[in-house]
């Protein structure tokens, strides 16, 4: 039986904390393909107006768009922190994570990891103005822990020591949500941009800016799917480096 001390020890846990999700129900507030209830209905109309204005994102903005006054609201929600962690897992609720084992044991961790990130980075970039809150802190809700099994259990299905295992998850998923911050949020460089950066790199002193006049075209224009994927190979490059280098060795399928 908990205390009345307890219960507010939790109250007091920043929202999307270990501590705060661990006095959660363990079920996900969305998984693909279930239709929301109560709390999911909020959290859901909570994302959509986070997609549209981010920052200016209040609980008054909520209660309008729901046709409730705020105090509905918190009988669901303790603050509008807490609703945020959840529309953070729920973000990480629509990436597809392959778990398919027959699919898993015939490819290489390259493959699935690229795959998973890949996964990751289209969900994220459907979401610009959702961005900063997935770096307020570590996310920890169920989704998010799902996908982070997934990738780190892939990565020791092929082998990897435990501390490889987890760098290489952790640099994947810096890759991917730094990318996206980048190249995605509010006010990121669109094509005119590039245009208008492309025709100053070629306007630049030749002699003292060589290299740059040389590669103005080639700076700017390269489309932003295609520099992920490239960038992301570099990545995966380095860790099978690494691995190699832990362990040496062609490397195996995956074995689950």
């Amino acid at each position: 039986m908990h205390s009345r001390h307890d219960s507010h020890q939790r109250s007091l846990e920043p929202p999307g904390s270990p501590a705060w999700w661990s006095s959660r129900p363990a079920r996900p507030v969305y998984r693909r393909g279930r239709p929301p209830r109560s709390l999911e209905r909020i959290v859901a109309v909570a994302l959509e107006i986070v997609d549209e204005v981010g920052t200016d994102f209040s609980m008054r903005l909520l209660a309008d768009r729901l046709g409730s006054g705020t105090a509905t609201l918190y009988r669901h929600l303790a603050s509008k922190d807490e609703l945020m962690a959840y529309v953070v897992d729920r973000i990480l609720g629509e990436v597809d994570i392959e778990t398919d084992a027959d699919t898993l044991s015939t490819t290489t961790w390259q493959e699935a990891t690229a795959r998973g990130a890949s996964a990751f980075y289209d969900v994220l970039k459907n979401h610009p103005n959702a961005l900063p809150l997935l770096v307020a802190q570590v996310p920890v809700g169920p989704n998010a822990l799902a996908h982070r099994e997934r990738s780190v259990a892939v990565l020791l299905a092929c082998g990897f020591p435990l501390d490889l295992a987890a760098r290489a998850y952790t640099a994947v998923a810096h890759y991917v949500v730094g990318f996206t911050l980048q190249q995605h949020t509010q006010g990121a460089p669109g094509q005119e941009d590039a245009a208008r950066l492309r025709d100053f790199y070629r306007a630049l002193d030749a002699k003292r800016y060589p290299a740059t006049v040389a590669a103005a075209d080639e700076l700017t224009s390269v489309p932003l799917s295609e520099e992920f994927r490239f960038g992301l190979q570099l990545v995966l490059d380095g860790i099978e480096l690494a691995r190699k280098a832990a362990a040496g060795g062609d490397q195996p399928a995956i074995v689950m």
